[in-house]
């Protein structure tokens, strides 16, 4: 593959694409999938060709739209009006409803399953990790190419050095995805100028000195961005494994995911296949002097290989357990070699920003926190799904305008970002900004953008034991702290839910959820205690109320 031969294959396909009058997208990510979004695209195809319309209307099978409380969709979209017009959306479609979507082609739409588009869910996101989620074919790279995918590529092999790819991330300000925070650009420049080890120790490629791995085991209850992403955009991951690649001098690359996403698992190996094939992997890439290649390697399902070093260590063939820090995978990873790690929607940035440049990036977002964030909107919330805003967009924005607010009779009590390590966040935060400083200053953390909607109803100690449940029984067990502190911790708030416990036992949480915070040896176990220090801070009475009285064991 050279450039001009990349060129060639994007011109054919956006001329195959432009003798298309219309485009119906339907959406095959896991949730539709499961409700039959297959079948649906298989029907509406064989109605439009019964029809005579097969011609003029082209079905695309889609990765995830977003709004996933309105599964299986279907989005018509006529090319000549699609800047002045919205597309039509069909919401809880149906493989029988297939017939009716054909024959309301070029006529009024089918009413009884148009959505409201003009709603601010659809309004007042922002899409760059999206963008091609919901309009790209994830199983076909020709259309990923058409969509201008892989130019990124071109330009930084091409048009850049390492140091100045570098340098553009550095610039951007983008920071990782996956929960801490940490500026990319930094990471990438500690790696680029880390020294392998004098002798190789990596048993399958003695020729890669340096690693880059795409972290996707994506394990917090509620969250499904990085596997919607996999899903519904795999070349935008593999295209931004490449860029690092090249840009910190590694000359392969791992998508660890764990075995739980089959279709992203299924989707990623033929994108990588696809890639090899056309000789976007392997030697010589784009004609030029650099080599990459990547393989798929699956989890188990533990939470804790999210955490760098366990992630390292499952890759090499170990249990997935934790080591101290320093040294650091920048300096120290996989098999003992240099190793870039990124989650998948930190990679998926990669290609927008070099190729509309730093400075675009950094004009998004707040000073510190720059750029757009994938949220997993959920709970008890109208519009559940997957949604991309802006940095510094309040709580209120994304829960009442971008989430539809609460469900009739509901009323907002807090929202719970982080995952099992964020925290809940009550009502009178409701118009702080989304960011990583704000969300630390009221005592819960980005995370990887999972985003829990609760409502008056909600036992609030139920759910800080729900969390501490989880942490528990995913703890890897090698530290004392996190080992034996999380499944004191959950014992206690089982006897407050159960109305057994004492002020002493409310005195003994509050200790062991600083010394779990301070002496654990990872981040699961340092944040674990986070759920029930929040919701100690904000809705102290609700344990309270549920203690036992001095001396005896009435409420």
């Amino acid at each position: 593959m050279t450039p001009e031969e990349l060129a060639t294959i994007r011109e054919r396909g956006q001329e195959a694409d432009a003798r298309f009058e219309k485009t119906a997208y339907v959406c095959v990510g896991t949730s539709c999938d499961a409700l039959g979004s297959a079948a649906i695209a298989k029907n509406l195809e064989a109605e439009l060709k019964e029809a005579g319309k097969d011609k003029a209307v082209k079905v695309k099978c889609v990765g995830c739209p977003g709004l996933c409380a309105l599964g299986p969709l279907v989005e018509v979209e006529n090319k000549a009006t699609a800047e002045t017009e919205p597309a039509t959306l069909y919401q809880y479609v149906k493989p029988e409803d297939a017939h009716d979507i054909a024959a309301a082609i070029d006529g009024p739409p089918v009413e009884r399953l148009r959505a409201d588009t003009d709603q601010p869910f659809f309004q007042r996101q922002m899409k760059i990790v999206l963008e091609n989620c919901g309009r790209v074919d994830p199983e076909e790279i020709d259309d990923y190419i058409a969509l201008g995918g892989y130019a990124a590529l071109e330009q930084a092999l091409t048009e850049m050095t390492p140091a100045q790819v570098v340098d553009t991330i550095t610039r951007a300000g983008l920071r990782g995805r996956g929960g801490a925070g940490f500026p990319t650009g930094l990471k990438w420049a500690t790696v680029a100028k880390s020294q392998p080890p004098a002798v190789p120790r990596t048993p399958d490629d003695i020729l890669s000195r340096k690693f880059v791995i795409c972290n996707g085991d994506e394990g917090d209850p509620g969250a499904f961005m990085d596997r919607s992403v996999m899903e519904g955009d795999p070349h935008r991951v593999i295209e931004g494994m490449i860029i690092a690649g090249y840009a910190v001098g590694a000359g392969r690359g791992y998508v660890y995911v764990r075995a739980e996403y089959p279709l992203a698992v299924k989707r990623l190996r033929a994108a990588i296949r696809q890639a090899q094939r056309a000789g976007l992997l392997g030697t010589n890439i784009l004609g030029s002097a650099f080599s990459f290649d990547i393989d798929v390697r699956l989890g188990a399902g533990a939470f804790v290989c999210g955490e760098e070093t366990s992630l390292i260590a499952s890759i090499e063939g170990g249990r997935g357990t934790p080591r101290p820090r320093p040294p650091f995978p920048a300096e120290s990873g996989l098999w003992g070699c240099p190793t870039l790690i990124n989650n998948v929607e930190t990679l998926a940035n990669i290609a927008p920003i070099v190729l509309r440049g730093a400075e675009w990036f950094s004009s998004i977002g707040t000073e510190k926190s720059k750029g757009t964030k994938v949220f997993a909107l959920t709970g008890q919330v109208k519009n559940t799904g997957l949604i991309e805003v802006p940095m510094g967009i309040s709580l209120r924005e994304v829960v009442f305008d971008i989430g539809g607010g609460l469900p009739e009779g509901r009323t907002f009590k807090a929202v719970q970002t982080g995952g099992p390590s964020g925290g809940c966040i009550p009502a009178q935060f409701l118009d702080m900004k989304v960011d990583y400083e704000s969300l630390a200053q009221v005592g819960s953390i980005m995370g990887s953008g999972g985003m829990i909607v609760m409502d008056d109803k909600t036992d609030m100690v139920e759910i800080a034991r729900f969390f501490m449940e989880f942490c528990m029984e995913e703890s890897c067990g090698k530290c004392v702290p996190c080992r034996v502190g999380t499944t004191q911790m959950h014992g206690i708030l089982a006897r407050i839910g159960d109305g057994k416990a004492s002020k002493a036992d409310l005195d003994t949480l509050t200790e062991l959820c600083d010394m779990v915070r301070r002496t654990s040896l990872c981040g699961l176990g340092q944040s674990a205690p986070n759920p029930v220090i929040s919701t100690l801070r904000y809705f102290r009475e609700e344990y309270e109320s549920k203690l036992v009285k001095d001396g005896n064991h009435e409420r």
